[in-house]
């Protein structure tokens, strides 16, 4: 082919220029969001212009943060901390303040280590704004009250109306139906509360040092109580970023699995909060990373004893089954001068000795407090652990008839808050996005062997049961027939060992369709980082975007 026949090629266009050509369907996408909210909610015009805005600067926001991870995010960790944490930001403004689990009881207990007090009095207060906020965002929103009764549709006439499932809450039975925009309003009027705070029953400091950070750094530069909780969101978020960005780091395989966990919505929910367990979350990942790694040396023995006391710290003695970790990990990846029996019983005394020091420090340094009693009447440890003991068979069947009835917590992974918060379409994709993160980490077939695989699930299932039997001796009445209390966020660890065996079964029966593991990343990161962002947006929509009540003509 001569020169006046060859096809003439365009020019390359330089990377910045084909960035900046990808805004036009990313500013589409979001104006597109904003005019189907429109048109599903009958905004007006003033409030249609003030979410475009919004959800243009958050696209922007969020395009931006992907262009600079792909340029600058030299490694696969690198890149799926940077996502982890803009996803877990727009987790931290889509939930309104003290909605996720305990978290008033949390704010309280950081922001009272912001200001130094590092013992524990019912007795004490807290700034005025504070109490305006708690005042203004009682917990719990969805699940206090759902209003059923006759009010006006858009013509003026009565209808009936259900606000099942959105976000209100009504004041006693008859009372006006507000809005989390009319609690915003309400903080921000300035109007005194009409009860002061005290301090909460959470004896606690370790688990609250993060967050605690934030809100001194957010007073520093002048912001008031709701700027102290955003802060202090953002900076447990951090820690979380950092305990996943470590543990991708030291995996060499099934890193989409991982991935696909930290990213689920329902872990990014609870770790872009005042929750103790953003880094709890962060500590189980580190820690069952270590499962995937080629070899270990004694600076990951010293990690892992780390990380293991702080899991007991922050939720004890159930986490001390992890310590059987070491003793089911390969003999080959061993590099360590420790020998196995030595790790474990050391991280077992270390974190027995700690968890009964911050139990004798939570007693000695509380004032005022008085009896604390039960939540629930009828919880009484020693009757039930009795009868446990005295009807094995029934409680075995209590524990098969309450993961059944909860589509055993996988079916929960779209549920938010105290329960009282569930997203249908989440809990149909996240076990979907799950498997496919599964899929994506097949690997050779030798990584599994019979001994750690068995080990492994044999933790995963007496994880499970364990979880379960201490709330049903410490949160369940006597005797009944099924375990109250639990959530599906108490068994994310759980999933994620039993996603790396079943990746590693897969690796037996399918073979990698992708080029290299770069591509099986890159697909885990923008379907995982994807299914975050709905989260997200989906999370806002029920807060901020749908009606305060449902009309039924």
């Amino acid at each position: 082919m001569n020169e006046r026949t060859s096809p003439r090629r365009l020019p390359r266009l330089p990377a910045w220029a084909g960035w900046l050509l990808g805004l036009a369907p990313v500013t589409a996408l979001a104006v597109g969001l904003v005019y189907y909210w429109r048109v599903f909610y009958s905004f007006d015009r003033m409030a249609a212009g003030l979410f475009t805005l919004l959800a243009c600067t958050v696209a922007w926001a969020l395009y931006l943060a992907v262009f600079l991870a792909v340029r600058l995010g030299r490694s696969f960790a690198g890149r799926a901390a940077v996502c982890i944490f803009v996803c877990g930001a727009l987790f931290c403004f889509a939930n309104p303040p003290l909605q996720a689990p305990d978290e008033t009881d949390h704010y309280l207990r950081s922001y009272a280590i912001s200001l130094g007090r590092l013992d524990f009095d019912a007795d004490r207060g807290y700034p005025e704004d504070v109490d305006r906020l708690l005042a203004a965002f009682p917990g719990a929103w969805v699940n206090a009250h759902t209003s059923v009764g006759w009010g006006e549709n858009s013509q003026g006439a009565e209808a009936p109306y259900d606000s099942s499932g959105y976000a209100l809450k009504q004041w006693g039975e008859d009372g006006e139906v507000l809005s989390v925009a009319d609690s915003f309003a309400q903080y921000l009027s300035g109007e005194p509360a009409k009860e002061k705070v005290t301090e909460p029953i959470s004896l606690m400091i370790l688990p609250f040092v993060p967050q605690a950070l934030g809100m001194v750094l957010a007073r520093l530069i002048g912001l008031g109580a709701l700027g102290c909780l955003y802060a202090g969101r953002l900076a447990n978020l951090a820690c979380y970023t950092l305990l996943c960005w470590l543990a991708l780091r030291g995996c060499r395989r099934y890193q989409p699995v991982f991935l696909g966990v930290m990213l689920l919505p329902l872990s990014l929910y609870m770790a872009a909060s005042l929750s103790y367990d953003a880094t709890l979350l962060g500590f189980y990942y580190l820690v069952a990373s270590y499962y995937c790694r080629d070899e270990i040396r004694d600076r990951d023995v010293y990690a892992f004893f780390a990380a293991f006391v702080l899991m007991n710290v922050a939720k004890p003695y159930i986490n001390l089954l992890w310590i059987v970790l070491p003793l089911i990990l390969p003999r080959r990846a061993w590099k360590t001068r420790w020998k196995k029996w030595q790790v474990a019983l050391a991280g077992l005394v270390g974190a027995v000795v700690v968890t009964r020091f911050i139990e004798w420090y939570g007693v000695a340094f509380r004032h005022n407090y008085g009896t604390i009693e039960r939540m629930i009447e009828g919880v009484e440890q020693l009757p039930q652990l009795a009868f446990i003991l005295s009807n094995p068979l029934r409680y075995i069947a209590v524990l098969f008839g309450t993961l059944y009835e909860n589509e055993f917590f996988i079916g929960q992974l779209g549920v938010f808050g105290s329960l009282d918060l569930p997203i249908p379409l989440l809990n149909i994709l996240c076990p979907a996005v799950l498997l496919f993160c599964a899929a994506l980490s097949v690997h050779e077939k030798s990584s599994l062997r019979p001994l750690p695989a068995a080990g492994l699930g044999a933790l995963g299932v007496v994880y499970i049961a364990g979880a379960m039997t201490a709330m049903y001796i410490t949160y369940t009445p006597v005797g009944m027939v099924r375990v109250i209390g639990l959530q599906a966020r108490y068994f994310l660890p759980v999933f994620l060992m039993l996603l790396v065996l079943v990746a590693a079964l897969l690796s037996h029966v399918l073979e990698p369709k992708l080029a290299g593991t770069g591509k099986a990343l890159n697909v885990a990161l923008v379907t995982t980082g994807g299914t975050a962002v709905l989260g997200a947006v989906l999370l806002f929509q029920h807060w901020f975007i749908g009606p305060v009540y449902t009309i039924y003509l």
